[in-house]
């Protein structure tokens, strides 16, 4: 559509380009295609991401519809985030990308080597 043009400066588009390709979005999306799962799951699937960071990014989330985050009325309460269908139509393009990923890593690598040489 035109009017959603992520390469004008006000677009909201472009902000959701932004959060989709922020450090933590594809990595809190992957984790939770896994289904349900509490916070500190999420944070121990996700090696390297801060309490911060995670609360940020999954707040983020959740207010761009792509995750939801249900209370459950437990002594103590007990918080469970999951992909929204959003959420889960996001996965595949998603997919597609760690593969390219781990599929060119090696490449990537060389030219890494090839331009720290020259």
């Amino acid at each position: 559509m035109d009017a959603w043009n992520p390469y004008a400066k006000d677009c909201p588009s472009r902000q959701l380009l932004d959060r989709i390709g922020d450090r933590w979005t594809a990595l809190v999306l992957g984790t939770l295609e896994d289904g349900p799962l509490r916070f500190s799951e999420v944070a121990r699937r996700i090696e390297g991401i801060s309490q911060k960071m995670l609360t940020q990014t999954l707040r983020a989330l959740e207010r761009d519809g792509l995750v939801t985050r249900t209370v459950y009325a437990e002594v103590p309460p007990r918080v469970v985030y999951e992909l929204s269908d959003l959420g889960r139509s996001l996965r595949e393009p998603l997919r597609a990308l760690e593969t390219w990923a781990t599929t060119h890593m090696p490449d990537v690598l060389e030219a890494r080597q090839q331009a720290d040489a020259a």
